[in-house]
């Protein structure tokens, strides 16, 4: 019988605006938000927890978070410092596993049903690692979330962030799930969740009354998605070698618009947008891919290859202008723009991957082996 999975999700707390305190202690109890500058066209790309309190959150016009908080202070991205972080933390990761899926700079899943210290239970290998995060960061904090498959770890480590841990075990999942508000699952963003709650889904519970056939019906391919999270099944392996296809950002708009230079403001801000994320995932592409929909829902594409990454915003947009040039934008109202970058680089494969740790001593196997025999398969303990 195969052993159930143990699935740790460790997620950092408030990572860019945590690394800025540290690095300037002046600036700790403070609200810091990473990003543009609240004076142009700028987006929050992180902000500390004192912001939050403000309403501030990633993706939110400067300016609009400089309103909602005119004492914080603002502080351009240094993904360079955040990047050597992000290596400490991914070396913590690979002490205990090979199986480590990074989403992010600031986060992973990490597969420890096997594990290189043979510690049977997978909450003790969540504690050890935020501790060790703790002391080879210089104070930062991370939250973790541990269960027996990738949905519920995730869910479970924003559920007492900053700093916490939470375990949901086979025992505890279904009334946990049954509980989730729906905007708390992950796979719903804010149009999905508004088409839920009109069919009168606000809960797991909810969710968990419609069959398979009538959540295809209406949500597509994610129903089948939905209809296996609701019931707590989600079968999806942590994998160190996943590879995105594509990263992109679009915007609708209010209004439907015919001006070019509005259009390459707003195309600008969306560049922004996604340097941020490509950063985020350490992601170097080399097509772009401009995107729009015209007043009457007709969606063209055109895109360019090229030789250099297509990785800032700048290099972005030198490309955007002329691809932009080659639509009917400006004859025709525009209502929707959006920009992706695909085919990356080879090393983005190369994300999460551990090196092969030496095997300690020639006792290594029977301590294994006696391990699992003293642990009941699929124990996850507290």
């Amino acid at each position: 019988m195969q052993p159930m999975r143990k699935i740790i999700h460790i997620d950092m707390d408030a990572f860019y605006a945590s690394v800025e305190q540290r690095d300037r202690p002046e600036l700790k109890g403070k609200p810091v938000i990473v990003g543009g500058d609240p004076q142009s066209r700028g987006v929050v790309a992180a902000c500390s927890y004192e912001a939050r309190k403000f309403g501030v959150h990633s993706a939110m016009a400067s300016s609009t978070a400089y309103k909602l908080c005119p004492d914080a202070v603002f502080i351009r991205s240094r993904f360079d410092a955040y990047r050597e972080v992000s290596t400490q933390i991914r070396e913590i990761f690979c002490e205990y596993t090979d199986l480590v899926e990074p989403l992010s700079l600031d986060e992973a899943f990490l597969d420890v049903t096997e594990n290189h210290k043979c510690i049977p239970s997978a909450t003790l290998i969540a504690q050890e690692i935020k501790k060790k995060i703790y002391r080879r960061t210089g104070g930062l904090t991370a939250s973790a979330g541990v269960s027996f498959n990738k949905f519920l770890a995730k869910v479970a480590s924003d559920i007492n962030k900053p700093g916490g841990i939470t375990v949901i075990t086979p025992d505890m999942a279904h009334e946990f799930v049954d509980r989730l508000p729906i905007r708390k699952f992950f796979g719903v963003g804010k149009v999905t969740e508004e088409k839920m709650l009109s069919h009168g889904i606000k809960t797991g519970a909810d969710l968990k009354n419609y069959e398979r056939e009538q959540l295809i019906r209406l949500f597509g391919k994610s129903g089948s998605y939905f209809y296996n999270i609701a019931h707590g099944n989600d079968d999806r392996p942590v994998e160190p070698n996943r590879i995105r296809k594509s990263i992109g950002k679009e915007t609708t708009l209010l209004e439907d618009i015919d001006d070019m230079d509005q259009m390459l403001e707003i195309l600008e801000n969306i560049a922004e947008r996604l340097e941020n994320s490509l950063f985020k995932r350490e992601a170097k592409g080399h097509t772009i891919t401009l995107k729009i929909k015209y007043f009457d829902f007709q969606s063209v594409s055109r895109s360019i290859t090229i030789d250099e990454p297509a990785d800032t915003a700048t290099v972005i947009m030198r490309y955007i202008k002329p691809l932009l040039s080659k639509t009917e934008a400006g004859e025709k109202k525009v209502r929707l723009l959006g920009i992706s970058i695909s085919n990356f680089d080879d090393q983005e494969s190369d994300t999460g991957i551990c090196r092969q740790l030496l095997l300690p001593f020639k006792g290594f196997h029977k301590v294994c082996f006696l391990s699992e025999l003293n642990t009941k398969a699929g124990d996850i303990r507290k």
